[in-house]
């Protein structure tokens, strides 16, 4: 089970995994934290199964509080800053500066992310930081960057590994170093797993150097397992 941060690396390496191992793997998606029933606490809270999950650091330590996670399994695989992208043909907006960041938000007509980690960080943090937290609250959705892909949305800000590769949208830049979130995306055994043998393989394989490659391709850094 695994939240859209690492997914595209996954997507690129599950092939390669499956073939060198025989192992087939079933992937199943939800948000690192929030309060909807796509939460991945959420749908292990109420029975989903799962063997391993991949998701950002702080969601997973929600997880280990509750006796979710198998101890001594997590191990943290990349890195990605939050970026901004609007749909592809449309100006893009300056986001070079705190001030032309800020500005750009209160000259949107819509704005889009995911209530996740990173949404979390966007509403309760950053917004209310910059003083813009009432004037652009009416223009938010949480749908994300396929909102901006469908002409739903003007911008849409999301860990970059989120955003890039994604057809009909423009990647405009990363947001300021000082105002910037950088998510950790780690991966764990599940309590319980069914399959722990093949899900520490797994793990393991996501960690290997050979893994490296498709991570930096999608917008990522490798980061040290623990």
């Amino acid at each position: 089970m695994m939240s859209g941060g690492f997914s595209a690396p996954f997507r690129e390496l599950l092939p390669e995994f499956e073939k060198n191992t025989a192992i087939t793997v079933t992937t199943s998606m939800g948000q690192s934290q929030g309060n909807g029933p796509n939460v991945i606490g959420a749908q292990l809270r109420r029975g989903v199964p799962a063997d391993v999950v991949i998701m950002s650091r702080e969601g997973l330590e929600d997880l280990l509080a509750e006796g979710r996670i198998a101890k001594g399994t997590v191990v943290n695989l990349a890195q990605t800053p939050l970026g901004v992208s609007v749909r592809a043909g449309a100006p893009k907006p300056d986001v070079s500066t705190v001030e032309a960041f800020k500005e750009t938000l209160l000259a949107a007509k819509s704005i889009t992310f995911p209530l996740s980690t990173t949404g979390i960080y966007l509403t309760t943090n950053l917004f209310p930081k910059l003083g813009i937290e009432r004037q652009i609250s009416g223009k938010i959705t949480n749908v994300g960057v396929a909102a901006v892909a469908r002409g739903e949305a003007e911008i849409a800000i999301q860990p970059l590994s989120e955003l890039l590769h994604v057809p009909g949208v423009a990647f405009v830049g990363t947001i300021p170093a000082e105002i910037q979130y950088i998510s950790v995306f780690s991966a764990a055994m599940v309590e319980g797993s069914q399959e722990p043998a093949a899900s520490k393989r797994l793990i393991a394989f996501l960690t290997s150097e050979s893994a490296k490659a498709a991570i930096k391709k999608t917008g990522m850094e490798p980061v040290a397992p623990k």
